[in-house]
């Protein structure tokens, strides 16, 4: 089996909200670049590529494959502020004040799915060091910056 948690890929994660996100498409480079056979599925419910409860909102799951080994993983589908969809639009409270959360679209499922793959990889390593709020892999250590003179260097 590939060793992906060893693997650094701060050069292609991006801030947004204050979180750090790893790209699909890039999170998918790596996979194969490192196991050209990994494999990965969407999971079909009546026909379609998300779980839906009236109440609850969207649900989408994954699988995905490398070697041996077969990982199942879920995520809801939510917004930009990580607040779960639903089929009709909703009010929301949080500690900034109440707003919309909009009805989810096809598009939003589809974002979903692909979030959903980059968190199925991460069970097998890649990246899971940015789902415990770090910022390098295990083992690997920050860059020392030398000391100098220099007044931007303190703080």
């Amino acid at each position: 089996m590939i060793e992906l948690l060893k693997i650094n890929v701060n050069e292609f994660t991006e801030k947004k909200n204050g979180l750090t996100y790893l790209s699909w498409a890039n999170a998918w480079k790596v996979a194969i670049e490192n196991d050209a056979n990994v494999e990965w599925s969407v999971d079909i419910y009546d026909g379609k590529p998300y779980l839906f409860d009236e109440n609850l909102g969207y649900m989408v799951s994954t699988k995905v494959t490398i070697g041996e080994k077969t990982l199942p993983m879920q995520l809801p589908v939510m917004d930009n502020t990580n607040q779960a969809m639903r089929h009709i639009a909703y009010e929301v409270t949080t500690v900034k004040g109440s707003r919309t959360i909009k009805p989810a679209t096809m598009f939003d499922i589809n974002t979903a799915i692909m979030r959903c793959l980059v968190k199925n990889l991460a069970m097998f390593g890649l990246g899971l060091y940015i789902y415990a709020g770090e910022d390098l892999p295990d083992g690997e250590e920050a860059p020392k910056k030398e000391l100098t003179n220099n007044d931007d260097d303190f703080i």
